[in-house]
């Protein structure tokens, strides 16, 4: 039963986290999750403790001069360069570009565990929301053993120094909160890891 609920909980967390994001704030997927981190005491259900969600709960409900989806859009679409890609190969490879070796390792490792996921457009597999909503999917379906696999082999390894620049970056409250939950969701994540995480060169 407990492994149920530890399951149950990191769905949760790594959905919740992989929407908000992905998707922009005022979409359909991640309007009620922005809606439920500024209004309610979500903190108190989240897989942590209270305590040290407490000063992002508040961060999350500050005001702030930039709408939150132009903060969204400036952060994750452009039109100027974004101050932290959210994609893997961004990081993982040598000329910090899209669709590098990493995706391609990526892209490989699901063909041989069976795991298809469709992207809008042409867009690579390994945006750090898009990972995270793949995490709970697997874990939704009873996937452990690939669950580990990806977040050791596929997002650990670069999320840190991705969430790092992020919050040195995002210049908005809301969303440097939801970096600050990202790296302690994941920290926490890592911790009951039984995987090692990989460890690979960055280049950013």
């Amino acid at each position: 039963m407990r492994d149920v609920s530890q399951r149950e909980s990191f769905a949760f967390s790594a959905r919740v986290l992989g929407a908000l994001f992905y998707f922009a704030p005022d979409s359909e997927q991640a309007s009620p999750l922005v809606t439920a981190l500024t209004s309610t005491d979500w903190y108190q259900d989240w897989p942590l403790t209270s305590e040290s969600l407490l000063p992002l709960a508040s961060a999350m409900k500050s005001q702030s001069d930039e709408p939150l989806p132009d903060a969204w859009q400036r952060l994750f679409i452009g039109p100027w360069a974004l101050p932290a890609p959210p994609w893997g190969s961004v990081w993982l490879d040598r000329e910090s570009v899209l669709f590098g070796d990493s995706t391609l390792a990526l892209r490989q490792w699901m063909r041989e565990n069976g795991i298809a996921f469709e992207m809008k457009q042409n867009e690579p597999e390994d945006h750090f929301g898009t990972l995270l909503m793949l995490a709970a999917w697997l874990a939704e379906n009873g996937r452990e053993v690939e669950r580990a696999q990806l977040l050791a082999w596929h997002l650990l390894p670069w999320s840190h120094r991705f969430l790092t620049v992020f919050i040195e970056e995002a210049g908005h409250p809301f969303y440097v909160a939801l970096a600050r939950l990202a790296q302690l969701t994941l920290a926490d994540w890592q911790s009951t890891l039984i995987i090692p995480v990989a460890e690979k060169p960055l280049y950013r």
